[in-house]
């Protein structure tokens, strides 16, 4: 969801990393009954070491199915584009990724209709319609900031422009990163439109270091000091928290108003022609499975997608409160998906980028 590169990550099963051809260990890729699903996913869920909900997940899948899963990840564009480019040889047969960017998947006809087991216990703000694609874990935009430099975290998107924060804040890039295009849509959300949201932006830019590739990364920058505010998202950032004791999440809102934010959730579709189709479908229901679910608090730090599965893990609870009070707003998503390009660069072009 937050990088522009490519970082693939060795299969949990003990298969070599991901080659150029995504063949599966031993056999070929092409053969619709391998017992192999590849995953194209944004980052956030994997954890750095290896406590994430997608290590538990995949775990846990491969013991039930005997199926491998190989995992390939990159920033939520560059995960759409790179399926793009082998929509006539389709080597993934899962997508992951995040607004605006399974909506463009969508348009790009990269994704197949499928509705997983559980689907039906996902609101539907949270799932396409013709079943093309559902949340698999709800999420939220935020910010973080350092709480040891700082005694309490800047309130309003204003106290950015201080000359405190010269050279110490930092976000990821819109258009290429989730979170970064995420800083966009609560910007024009919060200063009521495109014109005064790129005004501020422009003014932000003199204390901004400049665009980063990786939402992920800013955390450790954070946390040691470097920066003292940075984009990003409760998930990750609440994951990352418990072993960077520093890092504090928070929802700016407009002098005057109210912080806000909105669920920016990880999504996930069945791609079109996928050479392992039947073990796609298999592992989305897995994701929505009640354990499963269960599971994205307890070890992901994340809320769950279904309804009828609440959290009651000590992760619940303190993500609750930290949510008490926000006002959560809901993006006009398509009008973001045909504009994405547009508002892209108005943001180069106020920022300089």
């Amino acid at each position: 969801m937050r990088k522009n590169h490519l970082k693939p990550i060795a299969a949990v099963t003990g298969c070599l990393t991901l080659a150029a051809t995504l063949s599966a260990c031993g056999g070929s890729s092409a053969a619709s009954d391998e017992k192999v699903v590849t995953v194209y996913s944004a980052d956030g869920l994997k954890g750095e070491n290896g406590d994430g909900w997608y290590d538990k997940v995949f775990k846990d899948f491969e013991k039930k199915t005997g199926i491998a899963v190989k995992y390939v990840e990159g920033g939520s564009g560059e995960m759409v584009q790179r399926a793009a480019r082998e929509k006539s040889n389709t080597q993934a047969d899962v997508l992951v990724t995040l607004p605006p960017f399974i909506q463009q998947a969508d348009s790009k006809g990269l994704l197949a209709a499928y509705a997983p087991a559980g689907s039906d216990q996902v609101d539907g703000a949270d799932k396409a319609s013709d079943s093309k694609w559902t949340s698999v874990v709800n999420n939220y935009f935020g910010f973080i900031y350092n709480r040891k430099e700082l005694k309490s975290a800047p309130a309003t998107w204003e106290e950015l422009l201080d000359g405190k924060f010269k050279n110490k804040i930092q976000y990821s890039t819109p258009g290429v990163a989730g979170d970064g295009t995420a800083v966009l849509i609560k910007a024009m959300h919060d200063f009521g439109g495109k014109e005064p949201a790129m005004a501020y932006l422009k003014k932000l830019q003199a204390n901004n270091v400049g665009p980063s590739a990786s939402t992920g990364k800013l955390a450790p920058k954070v946390d040691k000091g470097e920066l003292l505010a940075a984009n990003g998202d409760v998930q990750m950032n609440f994951a990352q928290s418990k072993d960077m004791p520093n890092l504090g999440i928070w929802f700016p809102a407009k002098q005057g108003g109210k912080s806000t934010t909105f669920a920016l959730p990880y999504a996930a579709g069945l791609v079109n022609k996928a050479p392992h189709s039947a073990n796609g479908k298999k592992l989305l229901d897995f994701m929505l499975s009640e354990q499963a679910q269960k599971d994205v608090s307890a070890v992901g730090g994340g809320f769950s997608a279904r309804k009828d599965v609440k959290g009651t893990d000590a992760n619940a609870i303190e993500l609750a409160k930290l949510m008490d009070g926000v006002e959560v707003f809901e993006p006009e998503w398509s009008d973001i998906d045909t504009n994405l390009d547009s508002y892209v660069e108005a943001w180069k072009s106020a920022t300089g980028s």
